[in-house]
């Protein structure tokens, strides 16, 4: 593909991506300069926006280093049952983080604030690095390992000063990945009573009724994510290679021994799952009987899972086409433009689902009336929310793919499309797979945009289980948050078997 069809393509990726956050700006611009400086001009907006970047600093280091040491020790050391424990912390995501926190707050008493909604953030997000971390150490190349170790460097020397350079990208990737996603979340800060920047947005709009108010406070999210943005673009490194030559890792690594801290770190990794996935399904399988044994009840499940199922499909086909052109500019023409183009399809991640919601309502309404109250405008909101996952997992596979293969192909006088089908696309599959799985996981366990934009009388998993929930059903609500945890379960396990983890090498 060449480089001006790539932008082009890119380019219109991010304005399908960046509709919502034209309304945004629409909106703010008629409120007038008094308005904003009357509501953003305060201490309570520079409480929230120091709440939100503390509580974004602490998940995010926290994860870091749970995701990548899960995944150092699952790949390359001879940690007991590796195969288990890649499963478990890949699992997690499978868990909404208001499921979680509602899983805590009935366990544990005066369980709210801060430090609770840290916890149950990083317990639900630290797979977003685990993943993309435990993928790349096992596509790196071994030959660069073997020439560090027959110049006499110790196993964990060159783990450091070899491997640990090359996974650059994937922690980079994960640790924005979830920046990010905590500065969106909703759930999890509003069942815990953590004033951040979504919880005020909601509680603007669904409380206060002030449209206005919710989106002048959602525009120092964007502003927060910006800076994060330039943050992470800061760490890279100009002109460094990543690729290495095949489709993958031909020999295997060579496993570091841990010795005596072998069970020590196993019983770490196993905290963590207990944790993680421990509490909510106790917690879920205490009232998951009753709720079943409703009258009707297996019906309004089965056609709410049905629901889920297609519409996250669908969400998860169109982020992919958008971000397939995005993901392949950022890898294989670095520049000014791929940069912008890259931060651009990110800004939308950290706006709240309703903001996001509204603002495809209005383009509904306004623009494109025949999309208003179909399943096609909710599938657009997925794909402007979760658009970052694809590109991050289609830009990380793109980077391991050598672009000298595209260049002898050229050489040899075949047309750019057809070398992005014979060879380009076959190298990327597993990261278009990987990136698709997470889409379509999270698309499951979406809720304010799902509220907003799905069609009158269809309901899914994340809105029955929010409807039962906000009247108290917790027993009604428990058979739409098991299933939606299970059919969550599916792709987080596929994703865990696409990082590697799962492989030959880690099945012992």
């Amino acid at each position: 593909m060449s480089r001006p069809v790539l932008t082009a393509a890119a380019g219109i990726a991010v304005v399908v991506a960046l509709l919502p956050l034209g309304y945004l700006l629409i909106r703010v611009t008629e409120a007038g300069l008094d308005r904003a400086a009357a509501e953003l001009l305060t201490a309570r907006v520079g409480r929230l926006a120091a709440t939100s970047l503390a509580l974004a600093a602490v998940v995010t280091l926290a994860c870091t280093v749970l995701g990548v040491g899960s995944a150092f020790l699952v790949t390359r050391t001879d940690l007991p049952a590796a195969r288990l424990f890649a499963v478990l912390a890949a699992l997690p995501l499978a868990v909404p983080t208001y499921i979680a926190a509602f899983a805590w707050v009935s366990a544990v008493d005066d369980f709210t604030g801060f430090w609770p909604s840290a916890l149950v953030l990083t317990l639900c997000s630290y797979p977003y690095v685990f993943l993309p971390v435990a993928a790349a150490l096992h596509r790196a190349d071994p030959a660069q390992e073997d020439v560090a170790r027959s110049l006499g460097h110790h196993p964990w020397r060159t783990f450091r000063g070899v491997t640990l350079p090359q996974l650059r990208p994937a922690i980079a990737g994960g640790a924005l990945l979830v920046a990010l996603y905590v500065l969106s979340d909703f759930g999890a800060v509003a069942l815990l009573r953590t004033d951040t920047f979504t919880r005020a947005v909601f509680t603007a709009f669904d409380l206060g009724f002030d449209l206005t108010g919710a989106l002048l406070l959602s525009t120092v999210l964007v502003a927060l994510t910006t800076v994060l943005l330039i943050g992470e673009s800061l760490t890279r490194r100009r002109g460094a290679r990543y690729a290495r030559l095949g489709a993958g890792a031909r020999r295997p690594h060579v496993r570091i021994p841990l010795g005596g801290r072998r069970w020590p770190a196993a019983l770490m990794l196993m905290v963590a799952a207990a944790l993680a996935l421990g509490v909510p399904a106790l917690n879920l399988s205490r009232r998951l009987a009753a709720g079943v044994s409703r009258p009707g009840s297996l019906t309004e499940i089965a056609t709410a899972a049905g629901n889920s199922l297609t519409v996250s499909a669908a969400g998860a086909v169109l982020t992919m086409l958008l971000a397939l052109p995005i993901g392949l500019l950022v890898a294989r023409a670095s520049g000014p433009l791929a940069a912008v183009v890259e931060r651009l399809s990110y800004l939308t991640h950290a706006l709240p689902g309703v903001v996001i919601g509204l603002s495809l309502v209005f383009f509904g309404v306004h623009v494109a009336y025949p999309l208003y109250q179909t399943r096609w405008l909710l599938t657009l909101a997925y794909a402007a929310l979760f658009l970052p996952l694809a590109v991050a997992a289609v830009s990380a596979a793109a980077a391991q793919a050598p672009p000298a293969l595209d260049d002898v192909a050229r050489s040899l006088g075949r047309r750019p499309l057809r070398v992005f089908i014979t060879i380009t696309a076959p190298l990327l599959t597993p990261g278009i797979a990987a990136g698709a799985a997470l889409v379509f996981l999270t698309c499951m366990k979406e809720l304010p945009a799902t509220l907003l934009l799905r069609p009158t009388g269809m309901d899914t998993l994340a809105t029955e289980l929010w409807g039962h929930t906000g009247v108290a059903a917790y027993a009604a609500a428990a058979p739409y948050a098991a299933l939606l945890v299970l059919l969550s379960a599916v792709p987080a396990w596929f994703l865990a078997a696409r990082s590697g983890a799962l492989g030959p090498e880690g099945n012992r």
